[in-house]
């Protein structure tokens, strides 16, 4: 009997500890989910699909591949086909013609008849909308940024103004990433801090992704110790957007990698993405084109040399800036934060084919008298170059085309995300996003509603983008991130495009005005290669009468022409440029708080 006695007491005391580890854990498991999560959002500077190595690269990128192995890549997200454009969308949640970027400021500004003081075209990021940094800073989250912003120069358009408590940016959409001006005014450094413009001349050791990496641990370790809230922190990169120029050491890493030339390496990155699992072998790829190949073998062994050597520079920003990626982790894994922090990485635009053969300074392009262009300098502070429209083509397939059209090659882009909290069976997705979707994801993730169509006592429209979170939850309940009926668009420098599903059309303007719909299936045709318009004339209309509801809802203003608005593979940007530094001009004299 007492045997029994005992026995039943361990059983009991068993059970009793047990509930009560069951409870200890539920209870953890309760705290960490309603912990509020950090937030890290990193924009990547006209990098292309295939650049880093979880997206089939050769570019030694450990810290991108480490966000990537323990969180998920997504294959078919997507963003405008340039730079501000995908930004507004991004901190808007809603489309650029809405918020303020229908065209590219400097775009604006070079067709003032056409897009000047319209709705939706103010060139900067409007007040039609709740920037996400605004309402994550009302829900006392602590937002921070260092880095480009291209949403607008004035006093009233700065990171300061649009909700972000500390910030630190180039303001202008390009600059040198030395921080070296030459004698002519050309793409002048514009930094601001906070809500004081500041002397680039005072920023000491200046290297765009090292300084800008820098600022936000700061900016970070500040908040740990002062506010000790949740942050909200913004890192865009001006990597690896031209000007091509990075730390020789790191540039020497790559010395011969790239010798072969842009077709070689289009081959042997298209063969990665397959032994990935990212492009499926049904996928129709990009066939070789004897013509191009001919072009590359055609060239002189300098030029050869030359070209190869700018591939080297631009992998060494990519290099590097990943390396600046890792210093923020780091940082976040020693201060106990990393577990906590939900990070998206991604590109704002497909790899940029701009050359640089026409820079318009004093209307003579002459290179030798402002940058020393020549082999054994290039990558230095006082070189100014990029690496042209085949190694970029090269980085966007099996995609057609680059960064400033709407073909897939302009806004198909890598993005991954990476929550240790989000527990998840996928780890590719190939599910259709957009940039759009950010802000509503980030939004329940935290915790916190949009204030729906009033905010800060002005009128604000509601996002058109869908969060991932049900999805990324449960894929199996939660099939898609949009709807298969859903109708997304895109338009920018006078190009259509109109997708549902996996079929999308396009219109691409051309000198003869006698452009027609195009219509491709993804599923089969990445590479926009087979048009199907023909064959299936009912999907097109349908498509073709969605881009019109599009363009309603959105307030797309279309030229009369519109090949007289395509984006420049020239960079003869001339006019673009030029104007865009005029409005520079006067925010390069410091000036005091505002």
């Amino acid at each position: 009997m007492s045997s029994l006695i005992l026995i039943i007491s361990v059983v009991l005391f068993i059970s009793i500890d047990h509930m009560r580890y069951a409870q200890a854990k539920t209870e953890t498991s309760q705290s960490e989910i309603t912990k509020k999560p950090n937030f890290l959002i990193i924009v990547a500077d006209d990098l292309g699909w295939s650049d880093t190595s979880p997206f089939g690269g050769e570019i030694n990128t450990p810290n991108i591949e480490m966000l990537a192995s323990g969180g998920i890549r997504f294959t078919d997200f997507h963003t405008a086909s340039a730079c501000s454009p995908t930004r507004a969308m991004l901190l808007s949640g809603t489309d650029h013609h809405i918020a303020g970027l229908g065209q590219m400021a400097e775009e604006i500004i070079n067709h003032p008849d056409i897009w000047q003081g319209k709705a939706g075209y103010e060139g900067y990021l409007n007040d039609r909308v709740a920037a996400l940094p605004e309402i994550m800073q009302d829900a006392g989250y602590f937002t921070t940024m260092s880095g480009k912003w291209h949403l607008g120069l004035t006093p009233k358009q700065t990171p300061a103004k649009r909700g972000f408590e500390d910030s630190f940016s180039l303001l202008p959409g390009a600059g040198n990433h030395y921080a070296h001006e030459i004698a002519e005014s050309f793409l002048p450094p514009v930094y601001v801090r906070n809500s004081t413009y500041i002397d680039y001349a005072t920023l000491e050791n200046f290297y765009s992704s090292d300084y800008f990496a820098a600022e936000l641990i700061k900016s970070l370790q500040s908040n740990a110790a002062v506010n000790k809230k949740p942050f909200f922190a913004y890192l865009p990169f001006t990597a690896p957007h031209w000007p091509l120029q990075a730390p020789a050491e790191i540039i020497a890493k790559y010395k011969g990698r790239y010798d072969d030339g842009p077709f070689v390496l289009r081959k042997n990155r298209l063969e990665t993405q397959r032994k990935l699992g990212l492009l499926p072998s049904h996928i129709t790829s990009p066939t070789d084109d004897p013509a191009e190949e001919e072009e590359w073998k055609q060239l002189t062994p300098a030029e050869k040399a030359y070209s190869a050597k700018a591939m080297e520079i631009y992998a060494a920003m990519v290099d590097r800036m990943d390396f600046a990626i890792g210093r923020v982790i780091d940082y976040l894994k020693e201060s106990e934060q990393f577990e906590n922090t939900f990070i998206l990485f991604m590109s704002d635009n497909g790899a940029e084919g701009a050359s640089i053969d026409s820079i318009p300074i004093s209307s003579t392009w002459n290179p030798d008298k402002f940058f020393n262009n020549t082999y054994e300098n290039i990558g230095n502070k006082d070189s100014f170059i990029a690496y042209g429209l085949r190694w970029a083509q090269t980085a966007t397939a099996p995609s057609r085309m680059v960064k400033g059209h709407i073909t897939e090659g302009g806004i198909r882009c890598p993005a991954i995300v990476h929550y240790p909290k989000l527990h998840t069976s996928l780890k590719i997705t190939d599910e259709f996003t957009t940039v759009m979707d950010i802000l509503p994801t980030v939004l329940e993730l935290a915790n916190i509603s949009h204030p729906g169509t009033t905010f800060r006592k002005r009128t604000v429209v509601t996002p058109r983008g869908k969060s991932w979170i049900p999805y990324l939850l449960n894929p199996d309940e939660h099939k898609h991130v949009h709807s298969e009926y859903d109708f997304s668009g895109w338009e920018l420098f006078g190009e259509r495009a109109i997708r549902r599903g996996n079929y999308k059309a396009i219109l691409v303007p051309n000198e003869s005005n006698t452009a027609k719909w195009e219509l491709y299936d993804l599923s089969q045709d990445k590479g926009e290669l087979i048009n199907i318009a023909h064959e299936r004339e009912d999907l097109l209309k349908e498509l073709v009468e969605a881009w019109f509801i599009y363009e309603a809802e959105t307030g797309v203003i279309l030229p009369e022409d519109g090949w007289s608005v395509r984006y420049s593979s020239d960079l003869v940007l001339s006019k673009r440029i030029q104007n865009a530094v005029a409005r520079l001009r006067y925010w390069l004299v410091p000036h005091d708080e505002i």
